[in-house]
């Protein structure tokens, strides 16, 4: 028996007067062979086969894939990854419990058990998405974006404090207290969990998905984890696994260490350029090598952080004595420190010197060769040396569409200060997200390069918007030990939030006069900000050039105010007596960066974590029913009940082809769920503007789409309305705009959308390569959805983004390749058709015919990628949450099988 055979490699661990059980991979090596030479990512994917095998979604050969990946670094296996938890942030947590509650709705219409809608694996969510950078630049910054959060989000939090009682297995982490991935990697992952089994505790890896793309930041801890779409961790929540395919591992070698001067952001830019042109979406990285020696857990963090923007699922680290140190300075008890060393050296999971595992394929790095640089203008992955920061400026903005009058205005500095508000401008100067405020070290030497400004008289220019959002509590904490937050304020880096805020879009406005002068110029301006994400449209919607840089080379933008400035030769600004100061002057040495590390103290976080779950007094004063179903507020514009279960029925209905569909957008490379799904500020003049002004809401308290991502009247409105995107059958428009083909007039997509639904015709989006790249967003793939969009058609997908499309009952088809809209000359006016859906297989070819007004049709066999056995019967089933919800009650799959 599976169970019998899985049991017999049950062995035990003593740690100081506790005895443990774990399953053994040396155990299970005598009837499955050793797996010595894997990746020790695949090691935990391995051990998490092996403990569920015998259950509904494991079997033998499952685990033999794994033994047998170590021949070639690759093989074609579908497996079912349970993760240990699931960690959510409010933005993209928020719709998945109105999911939940909605749930509950259904299943007890069908005549279930409430009850049974329940996570079933522990659930953390942190609210860390709201809070925008209304105020900034003074001391009461904080108190007054912290009172405009609590009231413009009461609503959304009353129905958080509501899941949290209702549910079990779920806690919320109150706003407030950082950001959910700094949260987790200093307190909420334990690196090796443990759990009651009989009489014993059973322990195995910490291992978790999360609704935010950088989840991945916990692989710089060792603990194997990734986002996935909102979706696909409801459903992991509920019980059901990942189905992912058996990943090729990247092994990439770091050596050497970073020079003086060069930080942790500088070396993740360098990876993130190298890894984007290996090739590795869908794929684990894995580093090794000695350099590992020499790198910090907060640099490991901030590269584990940026898996996303390099492609990866993730990019993980072994555990090793700087795994140990870490948790040792950030209050983990001596036992679980112990308990970390003794499993993972007796599972083949610590890093040894001169460990080198089989891997798929294999990068080098001497980090000695690392230079200062930043990420820009539009994508995390484009590098650029900091001294081609102008020329690269200049080279965006030739390639743009601005007017003759802005690339007049472009004239070279030659060492001098630009005029107020030239082109390249920067207008936002931000410390923000979680990629770097976990690194002590990168603040410390802002810190300091602030101190050193400030001494010589420098000060921030007067057009630069600055905050500082760090990503907890003790941030600030050691900034204030260490002496330097007060030079930080006097620069204007004020403390504005604990918090997601301009990386995520909520950068807050620009004073009106800022704002005019770019309208009425057409002024390419910059933002600078130490995240992970400068997609267009995303940091403001009036800054064209985003660039992503250190703390400290925030600092010094926004004591030179201009992105053509060269911060190698050109001068920051003059001292009292006149003489230029260059940002070499005061650039803090390495011996005064080590000396103020030694102000972060254990203690630090076992204060500000003692109380983490209670939030201030606002927050516990907020009043939410007992009830075990949710009473819907019929005036709430934040909270409403969804519409995907209204018409569900007990057996799902087949599955019907697709004919004389309608392409609602055409659609080029690269468009990221940023395009995609709302964000950021709503317009007055657009559909969810509009709407929200019908409802009663006044402008000024419209919020962001992100707060309001509960209700799908405003989130389906905002679906393709980026203002950067760009649909080539309204071609030379930007923004979410359409043709509507019977009446060939421009409109708005969500009004075309609407026009179609009247008319009972379907629609499809058809675009090029990567589509859906970008952070994980469930109303990417839930806007188009209520659009009435049936399929989508590109030439390749994002990971999470093409599973998220199937969890919504969205086909997703490739193109063959050589085959695309161009070669196909699809001009949006054709009608569409997909036939044979009844009987889909994953992987297999869809026929898909394109029939132009005079007749004429193309017939073109797309690759259907619904790539697994589970993701086909949530497809069948019109979701994932349709299936569960059948499950729950009692159904089965189509034909009486459950998947495997």
């Amino acid at each position: 028996m599976p169970s019998q055979r899985r049991d017999a490699c049950i062995n035990t661990l003593a740690i100081r007067q506790n005895t443990y059980a774990y399953f053994s991979l040396s155990l299970a090596a005598k009837w499955l062979g050793n797996v010595d030479k894997l990746p020790k990512s695949l090691k935990i994917l391995f051990e998490n086969l092996l403990r569920h095998y015998g259950g509904e979604f494991v079997q033998e050969a499952d685990l033999q894939a794994l033994v047998a990946w170590q021949e070639h670094g690759h093989v074609d296996r579908e497996i079912a990854f349970q993760p240990t938890r699931v960690l959510m942030q409010d933005f993209t947590g928020v719709p998945a419990v109105v999911d939940l509650a909605a749930m509950r709705d259904s299943v007890k219409r069908l005549g279930g058990n409430v009850s049974r809608v329940n996570p079933m694996t522990p659930v953390d969510l942190v609210i860390d998405h709201s809070v925008t950078v209304d105020h900034f630049g003074d001391a009461q910054s904080l108190a007054d974006n912290t009172r405009l959060e609590m009231a413009r989000n009461h609503e959304r939090y009353a129905f958080l404090r509501w899941g949290q009682r209702a549910f079990q297995h779920f806690r919320v982490v109150p706003p407030g207290t950082g950001i959910c991935h700094q949260v987790n990697l200093e307190y909420l992952a334990k690196v090796v969990w443990s759990q009651r089994r009989g009489t014993s505790l059973l322990v195995f890896p910490d291992s978790l998905v999360g609704t935010d793309s950088h989840t991945t930041m916990i692989n710089g801890l060792g603990v194997l984890g990734w986002g996935v779409g909102g979706i696909e961790a409801e459903a992991a929540m509920l019980g059901q696994p990942v189905s992912m395919l058996i990943p090729d591992v990247v092994g990439f070698r770091l050596t050497g260490k970073l020079a003086p001067g060069i930080t942790a952001t500088d070396l993740v830019l360098t990876v993130t350029q190298m890894l984007r042109r290996h090739g590795v979406v869908g794929k684990f990285v894995e580093f090794f090598g000695d350099g590992l020696d020499t790198l910090p857990l907060a640099d490991r963090a901030t590269l584990a952080n940026m898996a996303p923007e390099y492609g990866a699922t993730c990019g993980f680290f072994p555990v090793d004595a700087v795994t140990l140190d870490y948790l040792r300075l950030t209050n983990r008890s001596e036992e679980q420190i112990a308990l970390v060393e003794a499993y993972s050296k007796r599972q083949g999971l610590w890093r040894q010197p001169g460990d080198e595992p089989c891997f798929s394929s294999r990068l080098e790095l001497d980090m000695s060769t690392v230079e200062a640089s930043l990420a820009g203008p539009r994508r995390p992955q484009d590098r650029v040396a900091l001294a081609d920061v102008p020329e690269a400026f200049r080279a965006s903005q030739a390639l743009s569409t601005t007017t003759a009058e802005t690339r007049r205005r472009e004239k070279p500095i030659a060492g001098g200060e630009p005029a107020p508000l030239d082109a390249g401008a920067v207008v936002i100067a931000a410390i923000t997200s979680c990629t770097n405020t976990s690194n002590p070290r990168v603040l410390m030497t802002a810190g300091l390069l602030a101190r050193n400004a400030v001494s010589r008289g420098l000060r921030s220019k007067t057009w630069v918007k600055t905050s500082l959002a760090p990503g907890s509590r003790v941030v600030t904490d050691y900034l204030a030990r260490s002496g330097l937050l007060a030079p930080l304020t006097t620069l204007g880096f004020h403390l504005v939030g604990y918090g997601c805020t301009t990386c995520i879009g909520n950068a807050g406005p620009l004073s009106d006069a800022i704002e005019a002068a770019i309208r009425q110029n057409d002024l390419s301006v910059a933002a600078v900000l130490s995240g992970n994400r400068n997609f267009e449209g995303r940091i403001h919607p009036l800054v064209k050039t985003n660039w992503l840089a250190s703390p400290p080379l925030v600092v010094a933008y926004a004591l030179a105010g201009n992105i053509r400035v060269d911060l190698t030769r050109d001068a920051l600004g003059n001292d009292a007596q006149g003489h230029p100061v260059y940002l070499r002057d005061i650039w803090p040495d390495e011996a005064e960066v080590a000396a103020t590390l030694q102000c972060v103290s254990a203690e630090q976080f076992r204060h500000e974590y003692a109380a983490v779950f209670e939030g201030s007094e606002e927050w516990r004063a907020i009043a939410v029913g007992e009830e075990p179903t949710y009473r819907w507020p019929a005036d709430s514009t934040y909270i409403r009940r969804p519409p995907f279960f209204d018409e569900m029925t007990h057996q799902p209905p087949p599955v019907n082809d697709i004919s004389e569909a309608r392409i609602l957008a055409l659609l080029g490379d690269s468009v990221t769920t940023d395009h995609i799904s709302p964000a950021g500020s709503i317009r007055s003049e657009s559909p969810a503007g509009r709407y929200l002004l019908q409802s009663g809401v006044a402008e000024p308290d419209f919020n962001a789409y992100g707060a309001r991502r509960g209700n799908h009247e405003v989130m389906m409105r905002g679906t393709f309305a980026n203002v950067r995107i760009r649909n080539e059958m309204v071609p030379g428009r930007e923004g979410g705009f359409t043709r509507h083909i019977p009446s060939q007039q421009e409109m708005t997509i969500y009004d075309a959308a609407v026009r179609y639904r009247d008319a009972g015709i379907p629609l499809v989006v058809i675009a090029g390569k990567e589509y859906g790249s970008g952070s994980s967003r469930d109303w990417a793939a839930k806007g188009p959805r209520l659009l009435g969009v049936r399929a989508v058609m590109a030439e390749s997908f994002e990971r999470i983004h093409r599973s998220n499309l199937i969890g919504m009952g969205v086909l997703p088809l490739e193109f063959p390749a050589g085959t695309s809209r161009h070669t196909l000359r699809l001009t949006g006016d054709e009608r569409v058709f997909v036939a044979g859906l009844d009987a889909l297989q994953p992987g297999a070819p869809v026929t898909v015919i394109f029939r132009r007004d005079d007749g004429e049709t193309q017939h073109v066999d797309m690759r259907c990628r619904i790539d697994t056995a589970n993701e086909l019967a949530y497809y069948q089933h019109g979701g994932i949450l349709q299936y569960v919800i059948r499950k729950m009650v009692g159904q089965q799959t189509p034909g009486g099988k459950r998947p495997r």
